[in-house]
């Protein structure tokens, strides 16, 4: 089951804190326009950046489509960038939650006014309602990859921060369970259409990943398996590997269309090739019970087109303090080798 761990369940409450307790600028109007502003053409061109991408193509930038989002100021990093905060009215689900974003300074730099960036959507543990956990400074996530990417250990991601279920009652699994809200198509089409409608990003699925914690590493995880034309990499942290919501009965057969464990499988029986690879980065601490499944996941279902690394955190525990300390240890550089870089102009 997806029940948050008490250590996780702190871990929430230090991340929504952060929000109530006041920083610098909150609640002020704000803006991620950065010096490709002006470069933008109507209708959100697509314009070809100088050197090859992951795949050995080039890649290509696709400039904000619109229409604008209005976004008020959730936190500031001690860098002075922010997170910012709007309300998507999801067209395609139907669905309207809250998603919290941050640019890392590179993006504002008028180097890479031309180029995209690669966008990580962060999902916390819980039921991630009313808010996203990964939005506080506290578990500094953003921080860290700010650092990261100047070291070289990881790529200076946008991190795109949605709201991860409907209600704290139930688990959706981020899926389109019938009669109930449309949270995968939330998450897998409003959310990026969201943010190419907003940033700079690239066509290829090379700049679109995940990462989650525990309920949120179980819709990365699946999201990607899925969606691998869409999604090449996720960090999947102490997650379940199959849909458990007590939403699914009677609907065995959309269940079963949701399990990471099924749709592994079907993707490693096809053939191996770079247009079809995805990676998966598992984290678990050595202190939690779901060693073992991950290990079984990872030995069964890694073939093929399916390529997965798996991170045991010394005395870890199931709580996001410690994946962020390891994604620092290699996850974030493993997935970052094999996705997208924004490209300097000449």
């Amino acid at each position: 089951m997806k029940r948050p761990t008490r250590a996780l369940v702190a871990a929430v409450a230090l991340g929504s804190l952060t929000a109530v307790t006041g920083c610098s600028g909150e609640g002020e109007p704000m803006t991620f326009d950065g010096p490709g502003a002006t470069a933008a053409a109507p209708g959100g061109s697509a314009a070809p950046a100088p050197s090859k991408g992951t795949g050995g193509t080039v890649p290509r930038t696709l400039m904000p489509t619109g229409p604008k989002a209005e976004f008020t100021t959730a936190n500031t990093l001690a860098d002075g960038t922010r997170i910012g905060v709007t309300t998507l009215h999801g067209a395609k689900s139907g669905f309207t939650g809250k998603v919290w974003v941050w640019a890392p300074q590179q993006y504002f730099d008028p180097k890479y006014a031309k180029s995209g960036f690669p966008v990580l959507i962060a999902l916390p543990g819980g039921n991630g309602y009313p808010n996203n956990y990964w939005m506080g400074t506290d578990l500094k996530l953003q921080s860290s990859i700010s650092e990261w990417s100047k070291e070289g250990k990881s790529l200076p991601f946008v991190v795109v921060m949605p709201v991860l279920n409907p209600d704290d009652k139930y688990y959706y699994d981020g899926s389109d369970i019938p009669g109930q809200p449309r949270m995968g198509t939330w998450m897998t089409e409003d959310v990026p259409d969201f943010v190419r409608a907003n940033f700079r990003t690239f066509t290829s699925r090379d700049g679109w990943a995940f990462m989650g914690s525990s309920s949120g590493g179980f819709v990365g995880l699946k999201s990607v398996l899925k969606h691998p034309d869409k999604f090449k990499a996720v960090i999947a942290s102490g997650p379940d590997t199959v849909p458990d919501s007590p939403l699914w009965a009677g609907h065995e057969k959309e269940r079963r269309a949701n399990d990471p464990e099924r749709l592994a499988a079907l993707l490693g029986s096809r053939p191996d090739s770079e247009d079809r690879r995805v990676y998966l980065a598992f984290q678990v601490g050595s202190r939690e019970s779901g060693v073992p499944a991950l290990r079984t996941f990872v030995r069964k279902y890694t073939k093929g087109p399916v390529k997965s690394r798996l991170q045991v955190i010394p005395d870890g525990g199931h709580n996001a303090r410690t994946y962020v300390r390891g994604m620092g240890d290699g996850s974030i550089q493993w997935i970052s080798e094999h996705l997208q870089a924004p490209v300097p102009g000449p």
